[in-house]
């Protein structure tokens, strides 16, 4: 069996924190006592400052502990020091409840061990930084699972979930948060080590004993106020679990038919103890799953027949609106998924989970919701998915529902603040219609989606908080509430209190509730040091103290270096219809909504699939992730990192591990492109601080790479003479590890220069191929290849150069040194002497990811209109024109097996898969006659460029490469090749694993029958 004291994930690797300019003395102690992280510089604080609600507190300090020990140590120097302490996880909270001023403790980085599993008794113990979805993986080879399965399982924390008493879709079958936690470990605020557990065992020591006895003194008083005010439906998680000792709650109770008190410390929000590790009850998992998709015409009716879908005895049923799938509809990486799910055009649609242990038994059910649908109206609306893999997609879009809503351009947004109001199923299409009806009246509308099994509805009202927003919200709320109340419901009912719901207690619980909760909170936290400000006294929801975009929010002006007019977008919250906001030329024309994509949900923390974010991933380092980095630009464009904005040296750093893959592009629900953002950080750092000879040689390689193509042995001699390598390496800042790029004869000289066609006809049967520079003058075998692949598939070749002047460039070796100027003059050249080309529908194929597809993505930011427009609709990359042609019946290659090689391993680069373009180099590959094609699962592999040769950045280059793709490679059997389309990934494959990767271009030559 696994080592249950082992760490989830390997250990991430330490990077020294940024020195803060000035230590308090509570710093300077931490930092003296602590093996972890001890974070008081000003960018840091500024990114725990929020989460994923619309508030912004900046804490005192932030503190990483490396273990137990440090945990300790830091509760005792705060507790010396007297400042609170607010434990936070992944920062995914929407209420608030984890941003304040107090000493901040992130759990999520090293306090994510297993400490003890018992399978027998169906229990695992848990440090609090464990993440959900890595809890699960662990468990699944024993068909065990925790399921409080919340749609940010992928990034949340176990802690941070008791911390809210999470639900999750399938509530309805499995409970919630309190109803799966066993026991917990927690420091009290005085020191104490305390065990929160069944009271069928005495409470260990006199400190355990007081608290009991003061708890049932305070539940004894107030029975009859909790049995009048206490909601009576499951999803309710405002205040403190008063009712632990109430002996008609069944939830209140173990196995054993005692109290448990771990329940009150779920849903406390760490505002009564902080916890150290929990004990989790487990459920088998289900052998078998089925999914139906109801599609409704109305909203209306969704909302009327969920009564009767949950009689059926479904694990979950959750909600999909129309204007959720309209944007998912409208991200590339759902489209497939959810068109599949899709009837026609409903209005709403119903997911519909049966699970169990016969597979027939839930198949039967999915006939069962069939014919029920069609005994109520509704004939043919079902659609049936028994399939896993489809289930699992559909699912995917659903978790992503939240990030899918916050995909929407402008000022304004969807605002959580009402979302978890709870109903009894009876009154569900009563409550949503009059408060669509309260929506309108404020002249905004809502999107729904979630839980519609248990009568929990997330919807945000779509708001300007730069405005009007805050009024707003409380008007929409005060009327919420008198419709909740109307209907028996709970105002809190999943994502807890915090700061937005939590002057709504007193409402919900009344006077005699809510001075209870204030003595629960006197007796085990007197000094109220921890998170304070949560549940007891909370302040106002619309103290606008406390916004992200506060009374004079404004950001410094400025003149982006590329056209973010797209971002400049005003969006009718009743219509959709989106409309341009005024002039794209400074930084209110775009580029401060983009960075504002970023919701702060989290996303980007995951580590299981796609490509975001792999700095994050080797250092698990809040400044690395994405949602880190988009945090830090607002902050600087804002000037609350002082007057360099851009330019400033926070933001330098936070962007230092941006490998700039683009995985955010096509992974972040809400669409953060940071690799476009970092090129205008870079742009702004070398206005301000200029390039230095690093960066410029590498920037001007497609300029200078000509000639040393003609001499190359000189070139040579920086890796082939010891000492003269040495000093290049040392004086330039490369890794000693590495070997610099050997030069080859070009191979454009070798071809005919571009002429520009005498006729305009339609090209037929035509392609320019595009040889970036590194396939020209450093691995010019790829070109030769391409050439003879396009040839033998019956294509007049045409190439990328021009008569009298160096070969045509993408500039995207400029980009990452931020010399736009250079990169545009670059674009220019290409667009104007590709003009008659572009003209005549003649596609231009690449064989480098990154430049290529620089064609279809920064060369439409540069404001160059529809002359990048036009070419970026002809640019392919070379296996996307093979498939295409392929699949019009324009093309066939005569191809044979590979001589000793039965098995391809297919690595894709981070811009292929970005841009939706990896599946042609697999498909390609399967056209090859007894080819076995497999894909690495991985992110980037690491090498990003120069990135990789950068003796500063060396470390972090091998973790990246060492998550996945390089274990991989070392197992590929004698017979396999293994295929990289980017030039850096071979690089980093031939280093790390001693292994001569082969653009998939090569691999077509090998295969192509001769005659």
């Amino acid at each position: 069996m696994t080592n249950p004291t082992a760490s989830l994930l390997a250990q991430p690797i330490h990077l020294v924190p940024t020195a803060s300019r000035m230590l308090t003395p509570l710093a300077s102690r931490l930092r003296s006592a602590l093996q972890g992280d001890v974070l008081f510089d000003a960018a840091s604080r500024g990114r725990y400052a929020t989460d994923a609600s619309i508030y912004q507190i900046t804490p005192l300090g932030v503190v990483v502990p490396r273990d137990q020990d440090d945990l300790r140590i830091a509760l005792e120097v705060a507790r010396s020091e007297k400042v609170p302490v607010l434990a936070r996880g992944a920062g995914t909270s929407q209420c608030g409840q984890t941003v304040g001023e107090a000493l901040v403790i992130d759990t999520s980085k090293w306090l994510n061990n297993i400490v003890a599993f018992d399978a027998a008794a169906r229990t695992v113990t848990v440090e609090p930084g464990v993440v959900l979805d890595h809890l699960n993986a662990w468990l699944k080879p024993h068909g065990l699972w925790f399921p409080v399965d919340v749609s940010t399982a992928a990034q949340c924390t176990i802690g941070g979930m008791a911390g809210n008493n999470s639900c999750g879709s399938r509530s309805i079958e499995y409970g919630n948060m309190v109803h799966n936690v066993d026991a917990i470990d927690a420091v009290l605020a005085d020191g104490t080590n305390a065990r929160f557990g069944s009271l069928h065992t005495a409470p260990d020591g006199a400190r355990m004993q007081q608290i009991v006895d003061g708890l049932k003194r305070i539940a004894l008083r107030e029975r009859d106020e909790i049995v009048e005010r206490v909601p009576k439906v499951l999803r309710r998680v405002g205040g403190y679990n008063i009712d632990l000792f109430d002996c008609q709650n069944p939830r209140a109770y173990t196995d054993d038919g005692s109290a448990n008190l771990a329940h009150l410390l779920v849903g406390s929000e760490g505002t009564l103890a902080f916890s150290r590790q929990l004990t989790l009850k487990l459920a088998p998992l289900p052998a078998h799953k089925a999914l139906g998709v109801v599609n409704f015409p109305t909203f209306r009716q969704a909302m009327e027949l969920t009564q009767h879908i949950v009689k059926l005895h479904p694990v979950a049923v959750e909600l999909v609106d129309r204007t959720m799938i309209d944007l998912a509809i409208g991200n590339p990486a759902f489209r497939p998924v959810i068109e599949q799910a899709l009837v026609g055009a409903p209005e709403a649609i119903l997911l519909v989970e049966f699970a169990g242990d016969a597979r027939d038994v839930q198949l039967a059910a999915l006939g069962q919701l069939t014919e029920l649908m069609g005994d109520l109206g509704l004939p043919g609306s079902v659609v049936q998915m028994p399939d896993a893999n489809a289930q699992k997609a559909l699912w995917e879009v659903r978790k992503a529902g939240l990030n899918i809503m916050m995909s929407m351009k402008g000022d304004g947004k969807p605002v959580s603040f009402i979302e978890d109001c709870a109903v009894p199923l009876e009154h569900l299409a009563d409550y949503t219609s009059r408060l669509t009806e309260v929506f309108h009246r404020h002249g905004t509308e809502g999107t729904w989606y979630a839980h519609a099994s248990v009568g929990t509805l997330h919807v945000r009202p779509i708001l300007d908080m730069r405005r009007d927003g805050a009024h707003k919200m409380r008007a929409v709320a005060d009327e919420a509430a008198a419709l909740v109340r109307e209907y028996k419901g709970a105002y809190s009912g999943e994502h807890g209190d915090g700061l937005c719901r939590g002057e709504w207690i007193a409402w919900q619980y009344g006077p005699r509730l809510n001075r209870a909760f204030g003595e629960i909170k006197q007796l085990l936290d007197p000094d109220n040091r921890f998170n304070p400000d949560k549940i007891v006294r909370p302040p106002a929801m619309d103290d606008a103290r406390h916004f992200r975009f506060a009374p004079g929010y404004r950001e410094r002006a400025l003149t982006p270096a590329l056209d973010w007019s797209a971002w400049n977008v005003e969006r009718d919250p009743l219509t959709g219809a989106e409309t341009p906001a005024g002039s794209g030329g400074d930084l209110t024309g775009g580029l401060a909504k983009a960075v504002e994509m970023c919701n702060n949900n989290g996303h980007c923390r995951k580590f299981d699939a796609g490509t975001m974010c792999p700095s994050y991933r080797v250092t698990k380092d809040e400044q690395h992730v994405t949602r880190g980095r988009a945090n830090t630009l607002r902050l600087a464009l804002s000037g609350q990192l002082g007057d360099a904005g851009l330019a400033s040296v926070e933001v330098k750093d936070a962007l230092d591990l941006c490998v700039s893959c683009k995985g955010c592009k096509r992974d972040c629900p809400t669409g953060v492109d940071m690799a476009k953002l970092k090129i205008e950080a870079r742009a702004a750092w070398a206005g301000r601080h200029g390039v230095r000879m690093r960066e410029k040689l590498v920037a001007y390689l497609p300029r200078y790479a000509p000639f040393a193509s003609r001499m190359p042995r000189l070139v040579a001699l920086a890796n082939n003479v010891p000492v003269l390598s040495a000093w290049t390496r040392r004086m330039l800042g490369f890794a000693a590890q590495r070997a610099l790029p050997r030069f080859s004869k070009s191979f454009l000289s070798t071809v005919p220069p571009l002429v520009a066609p005498v006729s305009n006809a339609v090209a037929q049967k035509e392609v320019l191929l595009f040889v970036d520079t590194f396939n020209n003058h450093i691995e010019p075998d790829n070109a030769r290849a391409a050439q003879r692949v396009l040839e033998a598939a019956g294509y007049t070749v045409h190439f990328n150069t021009v008569p009298g002047e160096r070969p045509l460039c993408c500039g995207r070796t400029f980009l990452a040194a931020g010399l736009v100027d250079e990169a545009k003059r670059e674009a220019r050249r290409m667009l104007d002497a590709l003009r008659p080309f572009v003209a005549r529908g003649v596609p231009v194929v690449g064989l480098e990811p990154s430049c290529l597809l620089t064609l279809r993505d920064e060369f439409l930011h540069y404001g160059f209109g529809d002359d990048a427009v036009k070419l970026s609709k002809l640019a392919f990359l070379f296996e996307e024109f093979l498939v295409r042609e392929a699949e019009a019946g324009r093309m066939q290659l005569d191809l044979q097996p590979l001589a000793s090689t039965s098995q391809a391993l297919v690595h894709g680069h981070c811009h292929q898969k970005a841009f939706a373009a990896f599946t042609p180099v697999q498909t390609v590959l399967g056209w090859i006659p007894q080819l076995k094609v497999s894909t690495v699962e991985s992110s980037c592999c690491g090498m990003a460029g120069s990135f990789g040769y950068e003796a500063e950045h060396y470390d972090a280059s091998l973790a990246m490469a060492e998550l996945s793709l390089l274990p991989t490679v070392r197992r590929a059997g004698a017979d396999t090749v293994t295929v990289a389309d980017g030039t850096s990934c071979r690089h980093q494959i031939h280093d790390g694993a001693g292994v001569d990767a082969l653009h998939v271009a090569r691999v077509l030559e090998r295969a192509l029958v001769t005659r």
